[in-house]
C-alpha cells in the first residue's frame, strides 16, 4: 500500500465493504462533516462502484452497472475519500491496527465492517462447479448475473433452488432471459418467511398462472449430469421424483460475510454474524460491523433499510451524536415477477391473544390477513398478495398504533365491498415513518416544507426520501400535497413541465375554446415544445373531442410507438395485428379470411381473452397489405394499440343457451360498434352476460351488463390486471334504451374528469362522494351534464371512421410503412423459429447457433 494515501495529521478509517450499506455509510459521513477529521479508506471486492441491489433484477431489462450505480461518480473524489474498487481485505491485524490486502497493510484508527452476505448453496451432492458452472450458480452480484446471462444462451429450462425472495428475483431473471423457469422450495409454500399458508398458496397460484413451474416441499437430493438427455441435468428430489433443466441456480437464503472477524478473533455468533452493541461497536472498540454482517441482539438483518440505520449510527458515532440502533421493521413491499406481496409487523400473529381478520379472493387469487390485538384496538401484522393498495395504511396502523376502526375488517375488504378509505396524510402523527430506509418521519417532511421545499424533487433531496427501494413513493406524494394544502399553499398538480394545468383542466380548454391541434394548445396555454408525457395525453383528448385521424399531420407526432403505425410493437421489433370482432361473433367466411392472412404473411395466431384473434409477427412494411386484405374482407381496426374501447366480451344469451334471459350478443354487438371510436384516458373493456352465471365475466369490466328477466343490470369501474377490482353494481332493471344513456353518460364523465392513464376503477375511487356522486350525476343529472354528455358521444359515434382504412387512402400516410426509407423489404435481423407448428420469435441462443449453423 502506497504510503502517499496516508495524510497523519488526519485519523485513518477504513471501511471495508462497497455495498448500499457500506456507500451510504459513506454519504452520512461526508454530510456530518467525518473528511475534516478522517482520511476515509473504502474497499471493495468488485470492480463496480457500488449499485443497487434491491433492483437488480434491471440488470437483464437494459440497464447496466453505470445505471444502477448509486451516487454521483466523482463522490469520493470531491470530498477526498480514496475508493479502491476490486481491492480484497484478506486479513485484519488487530494487534498492529492494520488491515491486509493484495497491495499491502494500510493502518486504521477506526474500521468499519460493511461485508454484508454471500449467498448459500446446501451441499447437494452433483457435479463439480468448475467442470459444469451452469448447475452451481448463485444470484448477488453484477459478476453473478453475468455468469447467468452467458450460460443461459444455450439453455432451455433453469431451475432456482429457493422460493424465497430472492429466489422469485432469480425466477424472474431467467424468465426475462427467455428460459422456461422453475422454482423448487425446501418449504411447503413459497415465501415462507413473510406468507402464511393460505398466502403462499395465492401467490402460488398467480406465479405459475405466468407461466413459472412451483415445485414446493421439496428437497433436492442430488444434481446429475446428464449427457445423453435432453436437458444437461437432472435433480432428484428426496420423495423420488425429478426435474430436468439446464442450469441451476442458488437462491436458498444468504449467510453473514463473517469471515475476516472470525480470523481476526471477533466475537461471532453461534450461527454467524459479527456480534455488535446498540452503537454498532464490536467486541474490539475500535471496530465497528454494519449491515447483513452484523449480529445485534441475536438477529440478523436481510434488507436494506436497517442495514442504512445502522450505517448512521456509526456515522453518528464518529462524528457527533450516537443514535443507538434499536432494532428495525421487517415490514416489506415487493413486486415479484409483476405480484404484490407484503409483510408487515407480527404478520403470522405470534403474540398472544392476537386475532386475525381474511379476505380471500379464490378466484383471483387474492388474499389479505389483518393481525389484530386481543381487544380488537391495535393493528399487529398484515399480509398483502395480489395487492399492494392497502400497505401503507395498514402499516401506518402498525407502526403508530393508530385506534382501529369498529370493524377493523374494513381495512382489508375491497372498497366496493364495505372498505374503509385509505388512511389520509391528515391521520398520521408526525412520528409516522414515511421512508423506513433513510429514517424519515412525517415530522421530518413537514419541516424540510416550513424550511423551503416546494416540489418533491426538492424534498427527495433534502430529507433523502424514496431515494432507496422506492417504495414510499405513493405515501410520500400524499403526505406533501396534503402538507401544502394546509398551509395554503397551491399544490402543483401541473401535467408536465409544459402545461401548468392537469389533464382534466386541457380538456376543458380544448372542448370550451374548440382548439383542434396540440400547437393550437401549446401557443395558448404551453411553453417549450413538448414531452412524451402531454403530447399523447393531449393527442388523446383532441381525438376524444373531435375524433380526427391519429395519421393526420397534426395528430402524428404526438402518438407513441403503437398508435403511430396503428399495431401492437413485439418484442422482436414485428407487430401484432388485432382486427374487431365484435362481441365475439364471426363468421366462417370471416374465420377463413383471418386464416388466409396469417398463412400468406406467415403470422403467430391466438384467440385473445377478449373474445379477439390477434395475428403477430408482421413486420411494418406488411402491415398496409394485411389491413387491406382484412377489410376487403369486412373487418376493420381492432383499437388494440390505443387507449379506447378494446372489447365487448359477450356469451351466447338466450339465442342458444337455456339458461339465457336475454339476447347478450346483439346488445354486445351495439355497444362495441357504438363505442369504438372513442378515446379514453385508459383503456376500457366490457362484458355483457346474458344471465347470472355470468360467462362473459361482466363483473371484472369497465362496463359490465347482465341481463335480468325485467332488463340489464349495470356494473361499473371493474377491471382485471395487476390490482383486479370487482365492478359496483350501478343501475338495476333498465331498459336498452336507459342502458345506452346511462354508458353514454358515464364514458364521457370519466373522459372529461380522469387523470391521464387513470383507469376507471382507480378514477371511481378518487371521486369525492364515491359511487353515490356519480349516480347522482349519471342517473339524476345532478350537474344538468346528461345532455352535454350524450351529444358528445353522438358526435363521437357519428364521426367514426376505420384507422386503418383511413390510411389506406393517402399515400402520403403510407410513407411512414417502411423498414427502410430507400427499400420495401423486410428487417433481416428478425428471426423467428417454427414451435407448435406456428412461428415465434428466436430467442438469443437459437440466433447464435443458426449463425454458427450458417458459418
Amino acid at each position: 500500500m502506497q504510503d502517499s494515501t496516508i495524510q497523519p495529521e488526519k485519523k485513518q478509517l477504513v471501511i471495508i465493504g462497497n455495498g448500499m450499506v457500506g456507500h451510504h455509510c459513506v454519504e452520512q459521513l461526508i454530510e456530518r462533516g467525518a473528511t475534516r477529521h478522517y482520511q476515509i479508506h473504502v474497499f471493495g471486492d468488485e470492480r463496480h462502484r457500488a449499485y443497487d441491489r434491491v433492483h437488480l433484477s434491471e440488470y437483464f431489462s437494459g440497464k447496466d452497472a453505470d445505471a444502477l450505480a448509486l451516487g454521483e461518480a466523482n463522490l469520493h473524489a470531491t470530498h477526498g475519500v480514496s475508493l479502491h474498487l476490486g481491492v480484497p481485505v484478506t486479513g485484519i491485524d488487530r494487534d498492529k491496527g492494520d488491515i491486509i490486502t493484495p497491495e499491502g497493510r494500510l493502518p486504521y484508527d477506526s474500521l468499519i465492517i460493511a461485508t454484508g452476505s454471500y449467498p448459500f448453496v446446501p451441499p447437494i451432492p452433483g457435479p463439480s462447479e468448475n467442470e459444469h458452472p451452469q448447475a452451481r450458480l448463485v444470484y448477488r452480484t453484477l459478476d453473478d448475473l453475468d455468469a447467468i446471462r452467458e450460460h443461459a444462451v444455450n439453455a432451455r429450462r433453469g431451475v432456482v433452488i429457493g422460493g424465497g425472495l430472492l429466489g422469485l428475483e432469480a425466477a424472474n431473471a431467467l424468465k426475462s432471459l427467455g428460459l422456461e423457469a422453475h422454482v423448487v422450495e425446501f418449504a411447503p409454500r413459497l415465501m415462507p418467511v413473510q406468507l402464511d399458508d393460505q398466502g403462499g398458496t395465492a401467490l402460488r397460484e398467480r406465479i405459475e398462472a405466468l407461466g413459472v413451474g412451483v415445485h414446493t416441499g421439496r428437497a433436492t437430493k442430488e444434481i446429475v449430469a446428464t449427457p445423453d438427455n435432453d436437458y444437461a441435468y437432472r435433480m432428484n428430489f428426496q420423495n423420488g421424483e425429478f426435474l430436468d433443466t439446464d442450469l441451476v441456480l442458488f437462491s436458498a437464503g444468504i449467510r453473514p460475510q463473517d469471515q475476516l472477524a472470525r480470523d481476526c478473533g471477533l466475537e461471532v455468533g453461534e450461527r454467524g454474524g459479527i456480534v455488535i452493541d446498540d452503537t454498532c461497536h464490536t467486541s474490539d472498540p475500535e471496530i465497528l460491523a454494519i449491515g447483513e454482517c452484523a449480529l445485534w441482539n441475536g438477529q440478523t438483518f436481510g434488507l436494506v433499510a436497517p442495514g442504512y440505520t445502522m450505517a448512521r449510527t456509526v456515522a453518528g458515532c464518529l462524528t457527533d451524536v450516537c443514535e443507538p440502533f434499536s432494532g428495525a421493521d421487517m415490514s416489506t413491499k415487493l413486486k415479484l415477477l409483476g405480484v404484490d406481496v407484503g409483510s408487515i409487523g407480527d404478520a403470522f400473529a405470534t403474540t398472544e391473544g392476537a386475532k386475525s381478520y381474511r379476505w380471500i379472493d379464490e378466484a383471483g387469487s387474492g388474499y389479505r390477513r389483518l393481525v389484530v390485538s386481543s381487544d380488537g384496538k391495535k393493528a399487529l401484522g398484515a399480509i398483502l398478495v395480489g395487492d399492494n393498495s392497502y400497505y401503507d395504511t395498514l402499516l401506518q396502523y402498525v407502526q403508530n398504533g393508530i385506534p382501529l376502526p369498529d370493524n377493523p375488517a374494513v381495512l382489508i375488504l375491497p372498497q366496493g365491498e364495505g372498505g374503509a378509505p385509505t388512511l389520509g396524510a391528515d391521520a398520521l402523527p408526525d412520528t409516522a415513518m414515511v421512508c423506513s430506509c433513510h429514517n424519515v418521519t412525517k415530522g421530518a417532511i413537514c419541516r424540510a416544507i416550513d424550511e423551503g421545499c416546494a416540489d418533491i424533487a426538492a424534498l427527495k433531496i433534502e430529507t433523502k426520501a424514496s431515494t432507496g427501494c422506492g417504495g414510499c413513493a405513493g405515501l410520500l406524494k400524499q403526505v406533501f400535497e396534503h402538507e401544502l394544502e394546509s398551509r395554503g399553499m397551491e399544490v402543483d398538480k401541473s401535467l408536465c413541465e409544459h402545461f401548468h394545468y392537469t389533464r382534466q383542466e386541457l380538456y376543458a380548454m380544448v372542448r370550451v375554446e374548440g382548439l383542434h391541434s396540440f400547437d393550437e394548445l401549446l401557443e395558448k396555454h404551453g411553453h417549450g415544445l413538448g414531452c412524451d408525457i402531454c403530447k399523447p395525453t393531449i393527442g388523446s383528448i383532441l381525438a376524444t373531442c373531435w375524433n380526427q385521424p391519429i395519421m393526420d399531420p397534426q395528430n402524428v407526432a404526438l402518438q407513441d410507438t403503437n398508435d403511430t403505425f396503428m399495431a401492437n410493437m413485439q418484442k422482436n421489433g414485428t407487430y401484432s395485428v388485432m382486427p374487431r370482432v365484435a362481441g365475439g361473433e364471426i363468421t366462417p367466411d370471416k374465420l377463413v379470411a383471418l386464416g388466409q392472412v396469417a398463412k400468406k404473411y406467415d403470422l403467430y395466431t391466438k384467440i385473445t381473452g377478449g373474445q379477439r384473434i390477434d395475428l403477430f409477427g408482421a413486420e411494418l412494411h406488411e402491415l398496409p397489405d394485411i389491413w387491406e386484405e382484412l377489410i376487403n374482407a369486412g373487418f376493420e381496426t381492432g383499437h388494440a394499440y390505443g387507449k379506447s374501447l378494446r372489447t365487448v366480451k359477450s356469451c351466447v344469451g338466450n339465442t342458444w343457451c337455456r339458461y339465457g334471459v336475454q339476447d347478450s350478443v346483439a346488445m354486445a354487438l351495439e355497444l362495441e360498434h357504438r363505442y369504438k371510436g372513442l378515446r379514453t384516458p385508459h383503456k376500457v373493456k366490457m362484458g355483457v352476460s346474458g344471465c347470472t352465471r355470468e360467462c362473459a365475466e361482466a363483473q371484472g369490466k369497465d362496463i359490465g351488463v347482465i341481463a335480468t328477466e325485467a332488463g340489464w343490470n349495470l356494473y361499473v369501474c371493474g377491471n382485471g390486471g395487476m390490482r383486479p377490482r370487482h365492478a359496483e353494481l350501478f343501475a338495476t332493471d333498465i331498459d336498452s334504451d336507459t342502458l345506452i344513456r346511462y354508458i353514454d353518460r358515464f364514458l364521457m364523465f370519466y373522459v372529461r374528469t380522469a387523470d391521464k392513464l387513470q383507469r376507471t376503477s382507480v378514477w371511481r375511487e378518487s371521486l369525492e362522494g364515491g359511487l353515490d356522486f356519480l349516480k347522482e350525476v349519471i342517473i339524476d343529472d345532478s350537474l344538468g351534464l346528461g345532455e352535454e354528455l350524450e351529444r358528445q358521444m353522438q358526435h363521437v359515434v357519428s364521426t367514426y371512421e376505420c384507422e386503418w382504412a383511413n390510411a389506406l387512402k393517402d399515400p402520403e400516410k403510407l410513407k411512414r410503412f417502411r423498414t427502410f426509407v430507400n427499400n420495401r423489404c423486410g428487417d433481416p435481423d428478425i428471426v423467428n423459429v417454427t414451435e407448435r407448428d406456428q412461428p415465434r420469435p428466436a430467442r438469443d441462443n437459437e440466433i447464435q447457433s443458426l449463425a454458427v449453423e450458417i458459418r
